[in-house]
């Protein structure tokens, strides 16, 4: 399953550095912190983007009654470490049949995230209106974090956006009425953090969601 790294903001090919450029670089948006081929879920490729990234790796943990693991990407190179995290859970929805989640972290103007959210990027900007109370509010990292509903999506998913240890925190919610599950106060992890319960995170197959979103 192994691929080529690729555009955050757009999914499209990139070009590695070399003689004429010392970074990543898309014909569409220049210069880029490329997003790393994903491979199927397991302990083993979490601990590969724990151990690379500079920023949070977020999950919820414990995880939903019934929801499992089903992927991660990271954006970023060797040289830089991982810039954006995202990571894919998928479980019962709470009005029924299937919801999933991705959980992006990462430094302003990487789009990542926007890319999720199928917006322009690359981030949040005006469609998230923080003059108005936080719709949603997640503990992430012990710290009561609130998130903000993300205007402009597509309709068949729900967004949230907010702050958290510094950067950006997007919420992508499957279908969208599975956005209720945002209100629920979920308990998230920066499994930089996590140490040894990792390899308790329960593995379902990789989520469709992450490679074409």
């Amino acid at each position: 399953m192994r691929g080529e790294p690729s555009c955050p903001k757009c999914g499209g090919r990139v070009r590695a550095p070399g003689l004429f450029s010392d970074s990543w670089q898309c014909d569409v948006h220049g210069t880029v912190h490329p997003v790393q081929p994903v491979i199927p879920p397991s302990v083993d490729a979490l601990n590969v983007v724990v151990h690379r990234t500079q920023v949070p790796v977020w999950m919820p943990w414990p995880l939903p009654v019934g929801w499992l693991f089903t992927g991660v990407a990271c954006a970023g190179d060797d040289r830089t470490g991982g810039r954006a995290t995202a990571v894919a859970c998928t479980g019962p929805g709470p009005l029924g049949g299937m919801g999933e989640l991705i959980l992006v972290a990462e430094e302003l103007g990487v789009g990542l995230g926007a890319r999720y959210a199928g917006m322009d990027g690359p981030d949040p900007g005006p469609s998230m209106d923080v003059g108005k109370p936080a719709q949603a509010k997640v503990l992430a990292a012990g710290r009561p974090t609130p998130l903000w509903h993300v205007s402009g999506a597509p309709d068949d998913r729900a967004v949230f956006a907010g702050e958290a240890l510094g950067m950006w925190l997007w919420a992508v919610v499957w279908p969208e009425q599975s956005g209720l599950l945002m209100y629920d106060e979920l308990v998230l992890a920066d499994l930089r953090d996590a140490g040894a319960e990792v390899e308790l995170v329960p593995c379902g197959a990789l989520s469709p969601r992450l490679l074409q979103p």
